[in-house]
């Protein structure tokens, strides 16, 4: 080992030793030299059609991962990301935004440089950091070679433990600052210590006790049971006791759904509704709430706190108190407890077997037109261990709620943010994550369910995940335009309408080689024998490459459930 280290070189070590393995962005003038240390330091550069693609596909590369990272340039760059960080920030994803900026002569002068707002104030290079302060956790400006290694770690830091953004500036005349080599000896310090050990242990006591005298206990799981590095632990507390379990629209994708326990998601919209007997328990075990207005169906699934144990980030709530303690360490010593506990009940309670709906889903005509009522249930029966699916904001992500998973299928969906065309250029950090980390890249599925409207807001990221020959299905639900914004409001404005592409035809446009060294499938279905079709194909089910299938649904047409929640949300939006 040399006796120092370009700054950027020990960034991207730092980065890799975290786990990172790509890196995603766009170049731009006061970037590209930063730009240089990225594959030296064992990572794989991912340039994206534009920045915000760039901050989707980071996020959803993270969401997988553990951490993703993105590098754009100042000003322009960065603000086209905004958008994708905050979602980032809302729904807990850990990624790095490193941001390129100008010489720090020039900043400190207030020069009159491209990309800034060109007032000619030092303040003009300090705005958009302002901007993004709002929207990250950790925020550094490596000014000074004394003080980045440390910055550099803390920012790393800050961004894995508490599972959001973190925003890192590099001038460009910082980018090859020698740093101590030595600096890197130090392992990253990822874990959170047990501060309180005693502590911790008493409220194991009292959590362990509550469930030995539950008479009508439930598990609610919830999208930061896997944020906060919960998923273990909470997997083996639903098997260990057997209580009813079931979780939130955004926390779906998270517990074995095979467990006879496991009894879909908890809402109070749809067919399978069980508010009144959640309502009524004396314990529920709430872990990792995230209480949108989306996840809560409009705040009416929201536990009872008076009967709660809530696993949180940083805490641990139990009925009206809150405890400072490491939830994981005390979830842990939980089921610890619990390994030689007995649990059982008088009467199992009568709760949906969301298993038993696919028995009960109405036959169909061959030549029946699809319906979003049926397709999704039916789309159950094409999924495998392995796979990863993601449902884009709108009538696929209400729908994504009735699908049922075998053993070892993961899901993305939005439960807060909401941004449509999220899900594409998420589906490429996915993909790419997946190829990282499965031991034969052939059998890891990255699926998406993605509208016909957010489709077109980030379609130049399909061209990506062909340039770097990722393992992706697309079902492009065609309803002619924002169906879920016609269902809000304006079934017939104009508003509504989008241009009718040719998505088939995209592949092509984007750059699919033609050769077949990456093999490209598409296909139109409008009935279900079209459908059946093309999912028993065995080359669409088990060959690599992309398959795109534009599912033809009517304008007006979506789930029973998203219709129920939609007139929800009308009644409750004053």
């Amino acid at each position: 080992m040399t006796d120092t280290i370009p700054l950027a070189g020990y960034l991207f070590r730092r980065l890799h030793e975290a786990g990172l393995r790509a890196v995603h962005g766009v170049p731009g003038d006061y970037n590209l030299v930063m730009m240089d240390y990225i594959v030296p330091a064992g990572l794989e550069w991912v340039g994206n059609c534009n920045e915000l693609n760039a901050g989707y596909a980071a996020d959803g590369y993270a969401r997988v991962k553990g951490i993703g990272a993105l590098v754009t340039t100042f000003g322009v760059g960065e603000l086209s990301a905004i958008n994708a960080i905050a979602g980032s920030y809302a729904e807990l994803a850990p990624v790095v935004h490193i941001v390129g900026t100008p010489k720090r002569a020039l900043q400190t002068r207030g020069v009159k440089l491209h990309h800034s707002v060109c007032s000619g104030k030092p303040s003009d290079f300090t705005m958009f950091a302002e901007m993004y302060s709002k929207v990250t956790v950790a925020q550094e400006n490596l000014w000074d070679a004394s003080t980045a290694p440390s910055q550099i770690d803390r920012a790393i830091r800050e961004c894995v433990l508490q599972s959001r953004p973190v925003y890192i500036q590099v001038p460009s005349d910082m980018v090859t600052e020698p740093l101590p080599a030595s600096s890197l000896a130090q392992p990253l310090d990822l874990t959170l210590p047990s501060n309180n050990p005693e502590l911790e242990q008493e409220v194991c006591d009292i959590i362990v006790d509550r469930i030995s005298s539950a008479t009508q206990p439930f598990i609610l799981i919830d999208a930061g049971t896997s944020r906060y590095g919960l998923t273990g632990e909470a997997d083996e507390l639903v098997q260990r006791t057997g209580f009813p379990t079931a979780t939130t629209p955004f926390g779906k994708g998270i517990p074995d759904e095979t467990l006879p326990n496991f009894h879909g998601i908890y809402a109070s919209v749809g067919e399978n509704t069980y508010v009144p007997y959640v309502e009524s328990c004396d314990l529920v075990i709430n872990i990792g709430p995230i209480h949108s207005n989306v996840n809560t169906s409009c705040f009416t699934t929201i536990p009872n706190p008076k009967v709660s144990v809530v696993f949180d980030q940083t805490s641990i709530t139990i009925g009206s108190k809150v405890w400072n303690v490491l939830p994981k360490s005390v979830l842990r010593r939980v089921v610890d407890r619990l390994e030689h506990i007995m649990f059982s009940f008088w009467q199992y309670p009568s709760l949906p077997d969301p298993r038993a709906t696919l028995n009960r889903i109405p036959p169909v005509a061959r030549t029946g037109a699809l319906t979003q009522d049926i397709f999704w249930k039916r789309m159950s029966r094409f999924f495998r261990p392995g796979d990863m699916v993601l449902t884009e904001t709108g009538t696929a992500s209400s729908g994504g709620r009735d699908f049922v998973f075998p053993r070892n299928v993961g899901m993305i969906n939005s439960g807060v943010w909401l941004s449509i065309g999220y899900m594409l250029a998420a589906a490429q950090g996915v993909a790419l994550a997946q190829r990282t980390l499965a031991s034969s890249y052939k059998h890891a599925r990255t699926i998406l369910f993605e509208g016909d409207g957010s489709f077109q807001v980030t379609a130049q990221e399909l061209s990506t995940i062909i340039r770097k020959q990722l393992n992706v299905i697309i079902f492009v639900i065609n309803n002619d335009g924002y169906t879920i914004e016609r269902l809000i409001h304006g079934m017939e404005a104009e508003y509504n309408d989008i241009a009718q592409w040719k998505y088939l035809d995209s592949p092509s446009y984007f750059g699919a080689p033609s050769d077949g060294s990456y093999p490209v499938l598409t296909a139109r279905v409008s009935t279900w024998g079209e459908l059946d079709d093309v999912l028993s194909r065995d080359d669409f089910q088990r060959s690599c490459g992309l398959r795109m299938v534009e599912v033809m649904m009517g304008v007006s047409d979506c789930s029973q459930t998203l219709r129920d929640f939609l007139e929800m949300y009308a009644s409750k939006k004053d």
